[in-house]
């Protein structure tokens, strides 16, 4: 299984695909210094891959390559930062923590 992504920025989201095929997207509104993630889905023929947690990294560690703080409205998303504080909780600023349960 070949992984790859992309960010399709006409499009305003970040793709996984998988062998060549798109199997998910992450849906993202950028704005100045920020970008907030609104979405988080995997197409049903690609469930119980693991494929969302790659997504969400490729995402949040593109925000940390670019400078900008993350919003993470996609409850799966904010989730994820939870669970991953250590090395993803700096990216969400402290004012808005609490907003996303974080």
């Amino acid at each position: 299984m070949n992984v790859t992504f992309g960010d399709n920025v006409k499009e305003s989201q970040y793709e996984i695909f998988v062998d060549a095929q798109r199997a998910g997207v992450e849906v993202y509104e950028l704005g100045e210094g920020r970008i907030s993630l609104v979405h988080t889905e995997i197409d049903r023929s690609f469930a119980g891959q693991g494929l969302a947690p790659q997504l969400v990294v490729y995402a949040l560690n593109d925000a940390r390559a670019r400078g900008l703080t993350v919003l993470p409205f996609c409850p799966y998303v904010a989730k994820f930062i939870r669970e991953h504080a250590e090395e993803y909780l700096d990216l969400v600023p402290e004012a808005v923590r609490a907003q996303f349960n974080l």
